[in-house]
């Protein structure tokens, strides 16, 4: 994909992970694995897994976090329509709403878009409220604007103290 002089940032988007069911962790890899399986979508940068507690739904296990950034030709639409497959691929089966999942992926970031249609919002709401997402979120992209704000400084407005590394360093 060719960049102009204006982008010159290694990525085209950003996607949230996320399990809390089943082998948290190897769902996460999967669900990587799964998004490059086709040449239109290549993993760029990675973060760190996180051990979370649950978010809006408390009764339920904890979850497993994490971010990738990702060098795609795709439209936002196309993306999110690849994020839904690996999702259905996967087994997800929506309950309720912040509820338990085998996997989730969002898209977090897309370029430096903001898209609101019904079903696709970007940068993704409630963004600047979540530890779960900006922690790992900083791990790719720390630098990366939302609403005027980097990264770095939502997570610092945030209390991320329940977003644990998974290996424990």
């Amino acid at each position: 994909m060719e960049r102009t002089q204006r982008d010159a940032r290694s990525w085209d988007a950003v996607l949230g992970l996320g399990s809390n069911m089943g082998d948290k962790a190897a769902n996460i890899e999967m669900a990587i694995a799964m998004l490059g399986e086709r040449s239109d979508v290549r993993l760029v940068a990675r973060s760190r897994v996180y051990r979370t507690a649950p978010w809006g739904v408390t009764d339920q296990d904890w979850f497993v976090n994490a971010c990738v950034s990702v060098a795609t030709g795709l439209p936002a639409r196309e993306l999110l329509a690849r994020c839904q497959e690996v999702e259905h691929r996967m087994g997800r089966v929506r309950r309720r709403h912040w509820g338990e999942r085998v996997i989730d992926v969002d898209i977090l970031l897309y370029r430096d878009e903001v898209i609101a249609e019904p079903d696709l919002v970007v940068p993704h709401p409630r963004i600047a409220e979540r530890g779960f997402v900006l922690v790992p979120l900083a791990d790719v992209a720390a630098d990366a604007r939302i609403a005027g704000r980097t990264v770095g400084q939502l997570l610092d407005a945030v209390d991320a103290s329940d977003v644990v590394p998974l290996d424990g360093a």
